[in-house]
């Protein structure tokens, strides 16, 4: 079982799709990864990629992805908003 890199919190689960492997942890952290490594190569990975390379970065952009989808996005539409996506009627 592996750990989130930034809290420790435990993974909960583990799926694919389309070709895509995705972790999930306690903590709701769901990294992409790669489905041919293993647990070990994981590990070094998630460390790697998002304790060490990301940090700070990596929740800031995933912030920023979230709050233009909610604000400008496909969510946005879901929620009412009115699209601001160009060749979309408004």
């Amino acid at each position: 079982m592996l750990a989130c890199p930034f809290c420790g919190a435990n993974e909960t689960d583990r799926f694919d799709l389309d070709g895509h492997r995705f972790l999930v942890f306690q903590c709701s952290f769901s990294p992409e990864v790669d489905p041919a490594l293993s647990d070990e190569a994981l590990a070094r990975h998630l460390i790697e990629v998002y304790r060490e390379g990301g940090g700070p970065a990596y929740f800031r952009t995933m912030c920023d992805r979230l709050h233009v989808y909610v604000t400008k996005g496909a969510g946005a539409r879901r929620l009412g908003a009115p699209s601001t996506e160009p060749g979309h009627d408004a």
